[in-house]
């Protein structure tokens, strides 16, 4: 078993005598002359011996302190290069989870920039609907959905989910190219049991239809539900931000100009001791840039 005496300690004399100088080594830590006077003091008390000898407006170390403090520099030395390798295997890559709708709509589309502004680091993205365990996973940031309030994490607000319903045109027209809220309920409904649908159609003050046990293609995420809208396939209610460019170019139609919320929206999250790593600042940083060009 080690007999190591405190290590707080231990840093402030390493300091004190490599500078010889209990200003300089104050100034280095973060701490007052008299905070590193007294952890000195509190090791000499340990040890038995005087590892300084206190002269007139300086401090001049002893021969054990010496011998001590150039020992110990080395072991600081040894440690700093230690962690200075794990910061540099950390550094190199950046790992993202987002959900699927997110990564397929919006970020795969732009992350291809990040790396161009930052070569020499890797990205790795994940996709998944289920929240990124911190603790569990090797992940850096995560984007998700929710409202937000977790725990340990810090938390961006990115960009409210709104939704409204859309169709293909070909679908528009074959229903004689005009769709009102009310005959939504006799319609093909992408995913027709999810409750953003009942809360959609209740501003419009219609009856949301019983479709449990009702034929219909059921898809997990909006990504595909926004595919499936474009081949024809029925109504999605989709988020209007993620299918702009589709609406733009003709591949998606909306049928109403009102969107609905349920006080969800996507986050840039991660731990709250991570939010100083440069590669998250970075990222951050980046990512607030590309949502506001969007917005």
């Amino acid at each position: 078993m080690r007999s190591i005496p405190p290590l707080a300690a231990v840093r402030v004399f390493e300091a004190a005598a490599r500078h010889e100088n209990f200003t300089v080594a104050a100034a280095e830590l973060g701490m007052t002359q008299a905070a590193v006077s007294y952890q000195v003091r509190l090791l000499e008390e340990r040890l038995g011996l005087p590892l300084f000898r206190r002269e007139r407006r300086r401090v001049v170390l002893t021969d054990a302190g010496r011998r001590a403090g150039t020992q110990l520099a080395a072991a600081f030395d040894a440690i700093d290069a230690a962690f200075a390798g794990i910061r540099a295997e950390d550094e190199a890559v950046l790992t993202v989870s987002t959900s699927n709708t997110f990564a397929n709509t919006w970020l795969v589309w732009r992350l291809g920039g990040f790396h161009l502004a930052h070569p020499a680091m890797a990205v790795r993205l994940l996709t998944s609907d289920a929240l990124a365990d911190f603790a569990a996973q090797e992940v850096d940031v995560a984007i998700r959905s929710g409202r937000g309030g977790w725990p340990g994490l810090a938390a961006t607000r990115l960009l409210d989910i709104d939704f409204t319903p859309m169709c293909s045109p070909a679908f528009l027209a074959a229903q004689g190219g005009a769709i009102a809220p009310a005959d939504l309920p006799r319609l093909p409904l992408i995913n027709a049991d999810d409750p953003w649908w009942a809360h959609w159609l209740a501003g419009e003050g219609v009856a949301a239809p019983d479709h449990a046990s009702r034929p219909g293609v059921r898809l997990d995420s909006q990504a595909h539900e926004g595919h499936a809208a474009m081949a024809g396939q029925g109504v999605a209610l989709l988020t209007p931000f993620f299918w702009r460019h589709d609406l733009a170019e003709g591949r998606l139609v909306r049928l109403s100009a009102r969107t609905a919320t349920r006080g969800y929206a996507y986050w840039l999250v991660y731990p709250e001791t991570r939010a100083k790593v440069a590669k998250v600042r970075r990222f951050r940083d980046w990512l607030l840039a590309e949502m506001r060009k969007d917005a």
